[in-house]
Parts: C-alpha cells; sequence; structure tokens
C-alpha cells in the first residue's frame, strides 16, 4: 500500500509539472526535459509512468475533463433549476482556470489539438451536458420552447469557449468574470420567455461553491 501510494503521488506530481509546463508554453514548445525539470523528478521516474509526450498530455486533458465533468455532476446535484446549473457551471469553469493549472493545461491542449484532428470527446461531453440541462430549462418553463436545445447547447460551449480563449489572450483572463456576464446577458436575453424575464437578474447571479474537502 505504501509503494502505491509512492507511486500514485509521483505520476500526480509529473501531470502537474506537465502541466504546468504546457500551460505557459504550448504543447510544441514544451520537452520532456523540461518537463523533468518542473516535476523535480528524475527521467527515469517519468519513463516508468509515461511513454511520450503525447501520453503525457492525453493524461493532462483527461485530468482536466475529469475535473470538470466532477463540477457538472455536483451542480446537477444541488437540485437548482436547470437554467441557473448552467450558469454555475459557468464561473465554475472560470474559477478552474483560474485556480488549476491542470484544467488551464487541458484547456489549452485541447484547443491546440483540435486544429489536427485532437480530441472531441471534452467538447462532445460539455455540449452534451448543456443540451441536457437546456432541454430541462425548457420543461420548467425557463427557456422557450422554440429553441432547439441541442443547436443552442453547440452555440452555447462554442460561444464560452471563444469568450476564455480571447479574454486569455488580451487580459490573461483577468476580465473573464465580465466576460462571461456579458455573452450570458446577451443569450438569456434571447431564450427566456417574456413572462420570466424578471428572473434574468438572479439566474445570471447564480453561484455554485465547492466543498472544501
Amino acid at each position: 500500500m505504501v509503494r502505491q501510494a509512492r507511486a500514485l503521488a509521483t505520476r500526480h506530481q509529473i501531470v502537474k509539472g506537465a502541466a504546468e509546463l504546457f500551460d505557459r508554453d504550448g504543447y510544441e514548445r514544451a520537452t520532456l526535459a523540461e518537463i523533468v525539470d518542473q516535476s523535480g523528478l528524475t527521467k527515469g521516474a517519468l519513463y516508468f509512468h509515461f511513454k511520450s509526450k503525447d501520453e503525457l498530455a492525453a493524461v493532462v486533458i483527461e485530468e482536466q475533463h475529469a475535473i470538470s465533468m466532477s463540477a457538472v455532476k455536483a451542480i446537477n446535484g444541488t437540485g437548482a433549476p436547470a437554467l441557473e446549473q448552467i450558469v454555475m457551471f459557468c464561473y465554475e469553469m472560470k474559477r478552474e482556470m483560474v485556480d488549476d493549472p491542470i484544467v488551464r493545461a487541458g484547456i489549452r491542449l485541447t484547443l491546440e489539438m483540435s486544429a489536427e484532428a485532437g480530441p472531441s470527446k471534452p467538447y462532445l461531453d460539455w455540449i452534451d451536458s448543456c443540451e441536457q440541462m437546456f432541454h430541462a430549462a425548457i420543461e420548467q418553463g425557463d427557456v422557450l420552447d422554440t429553441v432547439d436545445p441541442a443547436h443552442l447547447a453547440h452555440y452555447f460551449v462554442s460561444s464560452f469557449t471563444g469568450v476564455q480563449l480571447v479574454s486569455n489572450v488580451l487580459t490573461a483572463r483577468i476580465d473573464l468574470d465580465e466576460r462571461i456576464d456579458q455573452m450570458l446577458t446577451f443569450v438569456l436575453e434571447a431564450i427566456v420567455p417574456s413572462r420570466r424575464r424578471h428572473k434574468i437578474d438572479r439566474i445570471r447571479h447564480a453561484r455554485w461553491v465547492p466543498a472544501i474537502a
């Protein structure tokens, strides 16, 4: 058990070091030698757990995606109205991108590698989760029943991706709260029925706070 725990800790240290480097330099510029230095371990330790930079990048993306999907599940469990859950998830994604190097690196890698037929699963899962929440929001009367939840989900994920990317390029995500709020304002004004428009301000300010372990 002690050996297994040590191996898991070493693996996590390597992944964290790789994520910090991928986040800073991107996939192409990061080297295995630099990842070894960043993690503070030996080359032998790295190769014991990972065979290549490709494998390390794939694991960083997987871990980032697991973190994000765990947040979706937790937010779904709050029982909050579906449209509020979508807002909560937007701001939780923002918090993760700012606070967690694995999340930042995973998102950067997904964007970079997607340009060359890279991983599509994170996008597909985000779209599917949003589609389910938008479908529920329509049933709850908070979204117009003329809206196609699949089309809206695809647009919404695309919009959020663009907003966070431009925010990162222009301000290192310093203005991301403001830009998310602008995006949500435009979207909510377009999809909330007139009889529910008085709820828009409350929906925009919905937040989820993760439990402290």
